[in-house]
């Protein structure tokens, strides 16, 4: 096994993709300790075969028919609207965007790639710095993977087992307290700097954003009410939610024209295509890791750990330092069948313990190296981004006591989910 992992850690830095590197890895250990080539079909067959997984392409789908129809810019004006008079009110305007996108594309990076431009253009129009316009898109795209629906969480809980719907559920109460935080720094920061604020809108105004904005505002709530109403399943909440998307988006706001609906298909196979491949080889690279006993190895090395406390804090460094380095997705697949058990096992619910994987891998998407929406924001923006990295970096102080509240405090997790299903 510790040859495989040497290879492993050697493929990572060779740029080769990464599932690549995982089937490469996995097979490597298979030829030699003789175990079937046979296997390797087998795991891939299972990975894919998941009716929960197929809730993602079409929370994929469902972003894409949104930000190609011009949702994105409804919304921006809608939470522009609402909070553009406080100080600091564009900044508060991206923070609240990237709640109600995250209802409908479920990722950061479609949340810094779709609202980043129509964003950090607008805070630049009316006299905000580069710096913290980058800062606050790059930081609020993190709420996409918290607030429901959230394509990492749907992998979490199919790799791990765990309930969907709670999980989802559950990503409400740390992604509000995570809005709230970001809220504060941007306030301070908007004192310091003053920064403007927009004059106070009138009524008319107020009317015609909402009513511009209502139905897209629509899709989270069809979401929520669809799925803990036990009406449909999360798989079948993603396909309507695509279809709704898709019927606003051409009869509604008119703005998705049927041109479009084939490109916007293919980038959403292209994309699912790329998650899939991770899925399927991280789903071998597990069963290799399995047989090598590495999970039960890990095990005895963290319940060693008395103290449940230092126990958690040990997971969350971990986990920080892998984000820092590993893309999210893959981390995910590879880590959390190893760790998922061992929290549970010192007491963390469900809940709280993927909640608790979740924000700290997802944190790693606005932290250097590896920072994917760091670079994403750079690109939109046309700023280098080591600008960018370096005004994020204050931003992610808010990020980390959030962190630290979900952590310690398991009622920020466990009450809706609690409350909704019981138990």
């Amino acid at each position: 096994m510790t040859v495989c992992l040497i290879v492993f850690v050697i493929l990572l830095f060779t740029g080769l993709p990464l599932f690549v590197n995982l089937g490469l890895s996995s097979f490597l250990y298979i030829f030699m300790t003789g175990d079937k080539p046979m296997v390797v079909v087998q795991r891939i067959t299972q990975a894919s075969n998941s009716f929960t997984m197929l809730a993602a392409p079409f929370f994929i789908l469902m972003g894409n028919f949104m930000n190609t129809g011009g949702v994105t810019k409804k919304l921006f004006r809608f939470a522009n609207t609402i909070v553009g008079t406080v100080p600091g009110g564009m900044g508060h305007a991206n923070i609240i965007c990237s709640m109600l996108f995250a209802g409908m594309s479920g990722t950061a990076v479609a949340d810094a790639g779709g609202l980043g431009n129509i964003e950090i253009e607008a805070m630049r129009e009316v006299g905000y710095d580069d710096d913290f316009s980058c800062a606050i898109t790059s930081a609020s795209a993190v709420l996409g993977p918290i607030i429901p629906p959230s394509l990492p969480m749907v992998i979490l809980c199919v790799t791990v087992g765990a309930s969907t719907g709670r999980c989802f559920i559950g990503g409400i109460g740390p992604g509000i307290l995570m809005a709230v935080s970001l809220g504060l720094m941007v306030t301070y920061y908007a004192i310091r700097n003053k920064y403007p604020k927009n004059p106070r809108p009138t009524r008319a105004i107020l009317w015609e954003a909402f009513r511009q904005a209502f139905f897209a505002l629509m899709s989270p709530i069809i979401l929520f009410v669809a799925i803990y109403t036990g009406i449909v399943t999360t798989t079948e909440a993603a396909i309507i939610a695509a279809l709704y998307s898709l019927i606003i988006g051409v009869f509604w706001y008119k703005d998705l024209k049927w041109k479009d609906i084939p490109k916007v298909i293919l980038s959403t196979c292209e994309t699912t295509g790329s998650v899939l491949s991770i899925v399927m080889t991280a789903n071998i690279f597990g069963y290799v890791l399995t047989v090598a006993q590495v999970p039960q190895k890990i095990t005895m090395m963290l319940t060693a750990i008395d103290n449940k406390y230092l126990f958690l804090l040990v997971i969350n460094l971990f986990l920080l330092f892998v984000g820092c380095f590993m893309e999210g997705t893959a981390a995910i697949l590879i880590l959390s069948p190893i760790l998922f058990p061992v929290m549970t096992a010192m007491g963390v619910s469900e809940t709280q313990a993927c909640l608790i994987i979740i924000l700290n891998l997802m944190i790693g998407v606005v932290t250097p190296p590896v920072g994917i929406v760091l670079y994403v924001t750079s690109n939109v923006a046309k700023v280098s981004a080591n600008r960018v990295i370096k005004a994020t970096i204050p931003f992610l102080l808010p990020l980390f006591i959030t962190l630290m509240i979900v952590t310690y405090v398991p009622a920020v997790t466990n009450w809706l989910p609690s409350l909704v299903y019981g138990g």
